[in-house]
């Protein structure tokens, strides 16, 4: 099973994301959730604060705040707005995350360890990150299936990672849960996909429809804002 490893660039400034958004269809930006250790609400709506509630440790209160903080700015450059806190967003009812009033944009949101991946696309699109590492998925998940198609009987960790991710994007990607997609088989004729190793440290797998788009990975600079 053939991976693509991709290593990362030094992390680029909030200010060059217009001229990405010019050349692709799809940015993908890793944020380092360690760069921020004050932060505050004040850039969240009404309902993702009724939403921070429902958190209940300091680590997912965390990363909400600062994930959500991070895309209003990314969109307030994309979309050329006024300001970052008149930026709101919402789930639907499968949810994916949206952006008031920006139904042109595609959000995907992933997580691992202290990584937030913001996707923000032109197109429906799906990712997932995981650290490379073991997962026992077969106590997990006791009728987790592996793709045929992907995999065979001689299949190591990463490939087994590789389809976790790639079940996880198709999950975001079609609106589906996760738990109607686990179990089955994928056609993954139906739709395009690829997965990178960054860094030779995360393991991603981005989900489109069955075209070629262009897609940048990169690295975000901590963005410097009123965090207290």
């Amino acid at each position: 099973m053939c991976n693509e490893y991709l290593k990362l660039p030094f992390p680029i400034s909030l200010e060059y994301v217009p001229y990405l958004w010019q050349q692709s269809d799809i940015l993908i930006f890793l944020v380092d959730l360690d760069n921020y250790d004050t932060f505050s609400t004040s850039y969240l709506s009404k309902i993702e604060l009724k939403y921070l509630e429902r958190l209940q440790t300091s680590y997912f209160k965390k990363r909400y705040i600062v994930s959500r903080t991070v895309l209003k700015h990314i969109i307030c450059k994309i979309a050329n707005e006024q300001s970052a806190s008149e930026i709101f967003t919402y789930k639907n009812e499968f949810g994916k995350v949206c952006v008031l009033n920006h139904n042109e944009l595609r959000i995907c949101i992933s997580y691992t360890e202290s990584l937030a991946v913001l996707a923000i696309s032109k197109v429906d699109v799906g990712i997932d990150i995981e650290l490379a590492r073991k997962l026992a998925l077969k106590s997990t998940f006791k009728n987790f299936h592996k793709e045929t198609s992907l995999v065979d009987e001689t299949a190591g960790e990463t490939d087994l990672l590789k389809i976790w991710t790639l079940k996880e994007s198709y999950s975001k990607f079609s609106n589906k849960k996760m738990h109607l997609v686990f179990n089955k088989e994928l056609d993954l004729n139906s739709v395009n996909y690829s997965t990178y190793i960054l860094d030779n440290k995360y393991l991603i797998s981005i989900v489109t429809s069955q075209r070629s788009y262009v897609t940048i990975i990169n690295r975000l600079q901590k963005i410097e804002c009123n965090w207290d």
